[in-house]
């Protein structure tokens, strides 16, 4: 035959261990001391700058460009 289960203790388990596997990613994920968070922000900081530094920019001069290459 089989094994009786009792649901509700099923979903509390199932619930549990849900919680502590949430749990063990928290840790690793916030779990950081002052100086590696300070390094981390530094290292956004200059990923950002390069980053903004290789953005085009479009100028919008208020005439359509695409007119100028249509031959007439």
């Amino acid at each position: 035959m089989a094994e009786i289960v009792n649901l509700n203790q099923f979903r509390k388990a199932k619930a549990r261990e849900s919680d502590q596997r949430q749990a063990a990613e928290n840790r690793v994920r916030f779990g950081r001391n002052k100086v590696e968070k300070e390094n981390d922000r530094r290292a956004a900081e200059r990923r950002d700058a390069l980053l903004s530094g290789k953005e085009l920019e479009i100028h919008d001069s208020g005439s359509d460009a695409s007119d100028d290459a249509k031959p007439k």
